[in-house]
């Protein structure tokens, strides 16, 4: 929690006192002038708008184009790994279905090919997203060469005793044996690996390669944008696990990689105007004697009402010189991982083995994400955690799978801490999903930013502009107030954000 919630939660304002101070806080009679208020306007009616809130607070980052240009960087360090095409005595040159080795083919000193792929873009690393079809990466696409496979190098390669069959969802890895590469060839997006077995398989009846091509279906013709990362990738990749050089050798070959891969965003602008004749800005009514002071507050709440909801659900689109900004559930729907969710279904196990996914510490930190749920979704949790947590906790020094172990406001917003093996949900009720197909938003809020406009000596984050019409002015008796906001969103990382439907 700490390296996403640095603001000191002594520093809240509750809705109603925010709300009540914004409203008489500005004096409203100086006319013709503007007043920036976007560090302000989030405090207003906090728990309708709790995405706002958060990205103001932690993720605002201001840009000077209204087109602002992004760069993400995906580390390499568990990005060394590929998956068996073909192997042989020989040298393998095409995809091949899965064969039964020989034991002896893979004997301690032996000469042996492997064909390798993987499943991720070289440049960028950007990989595979659990459960989207929109951006699959399948083995062998276009740009997925393994390229940092090196002479002298080792591999581990797993092994089993199953034989699989079309359709298999899963394989164990029960055995393997370690090659140590001799020379690299480079085979359309595969390479082939010429190879000295350093180790072969303790167990000679595991002479399956643990891959998932079976049959008549060849391993780049298998959707795997749907499975599980622990359970059906891991124990069908081989990794490199070291490197063996004889004394006296030279400097290796070496590799880097491309880390770096760029994305766009857009601003939008966002007006809402406070219009009252001066009859009935001079009338003193019952209950709240001033009418303007009224609406001007409730103005203010439904213009970054009007933010939230184009944060949330907006779709970026270009139409001329009007501009559209990307909302959550359009990006992480788009690229992000998706998941399904029934109440009635779903279980615990079920739902763990979602976080397992998604919070894997090689691509997203569980510490930086927040979950934005709909009312019916915050109850299931609580009832799922709570449950576990009053009928299986034993003793302070036990802890349940997952439980609900505190609750508390940051930046107003009301938090629930559900605890689970793969680290702490924060868990935030957002009134806008309700009756949503998307039941949970998991957002890392490291990998999102809230982007006003600001260059030039000009800041367009929300600011109101006090008298755009008067009777001075314009000779018609009323006022006319505007509150405007140009400001986008940036995402990235679409790996570290989540939404279950």
């Amino acid at each position: 929690m700490a390296d996403l919630f640095t603001l000191d939660s002594t520093g809240d304002v509750a809705a109603g006192a925010a709300g009540s101070r914004l409203g008489t806080a500005l004096t409203t009679g100086d006319l013709r002038r503007k007043y920036n208020f976007g560090d302000r306007v989030s405090e207003l009616n906090i728990a309708s708008d709790p995405f706002f809130r958060f990205v103001s607070k932690v993720a605002k980052k201001p840009t000077d184009d209204p087109e602002f240009k992004f760069t993400e960087r995906r580390p390499s360090f568990h990005k060394r790994y590929a998956y068996v095409v073909a192997q042989g005595t020989s040298a393998q040159t095409a995809v091949d279905d899965q064969a039964t080795l020989t034991a002896g083919n893979v004997a301690v000193g032996n000469t042996y090919h492997l064909l390798m792929g993987t499943d991720y873009l070289s440049s960028g690393n950007i990989g595979l997203v659990y459960g989207q079809t929109n951006t699959s990466i399948e083995v062998g696409n276009s740009g997925t060469r393994p390229g940092f496979f090196l002479q002298d190098q080792i591999i581990k390669v797993n092994m089993t005793d199953d034989v699989l069959a079309a359709g298999d969802t899963s394989v164990a890895a029960e055995d393997y044996f370690l090659a140590k590469i001799v020379v690299v060839t480079t085979v359309g997006n595969y390479v082939n690996l010429e190879c000295k077995i350093v180790r072969t398989m303790a167990d000679q009846t595991k002479v399956e390669v643990c891959s998932y091509y079976a049959a008549s279906t060849s391993i780049d013709d298998v959707d795997i944008s749907g499975k599980s990362v622990a359970d059906y990738l891991e124990p069908k990749r081989c990794y490199v696990v070291g490197t063996s050089h004889a004394q006296g050798s030279g400097y290796p070959e070496t590799w880097k990689d491309q880390p770096f891969s760029t994305g766009y965003g857009r601003t939008q602008i966002w007006k809402t105007a406070m219009a009252m004749d001066n009859t009935t800005r001079a009338t003193v009514l019952k209950y709240e004697p001033n009418e303007w002071a009224r609406v001007w507050k409730e103005k203010l709440i439904e213009h970054k009402w009007d933010i939230e909801q184009s944060i949330m659900f907006g779709s970026q689109y270009d139409s001329g010189d009007e501009w559209y900004t990307q909302g959550a559930v359009d990006f992480i729907s788009s690229y992000g991982n998706t998941f399904s969710l029934t109440h009635a279904s779903k279980t615990q196990d079920d739902f763990l083995d979602d976080l397992s996914s998604f919070l894997d510490p090689r691509y997203n930190n569980a510490n930086a994400s927040l979950f934005f749920c709909d009312t019916a979704t915050y109850n299931w949790l609580h009832k799922l955690s709570g449950y576990f947590s009053n009928n299986i906790e034993v003793s302070p020094n036990f802890r349940a799978d997952m439980s609900l172990t505190a609750k508390k406001k940051v930046f107003g917003v009301d938090i629930s801490v559900i605890s689970t093996p793969f680290g702490d949900m924060n868990v935030a009720r957002n009134i806008h999903l309700d009756g949503h197909a998307i039941k949970i938003l998991a957002v890392n809020m490291k990998h999102c930013k809230y982007r006003p406009l600001v260059g030039n000596g000009l800041n367009r984050d929300t600011a109101v502009y006090v008298g755009v019409q008067t009777l001075e002015n314009s000779g018609v008796d009323r006022r006319v107030d505007l509150i405007q906001t140009e400001a986008g969103m940036e995402w990235q990382m679409p790996e570290a954000h989540a939404y279950w439907s």
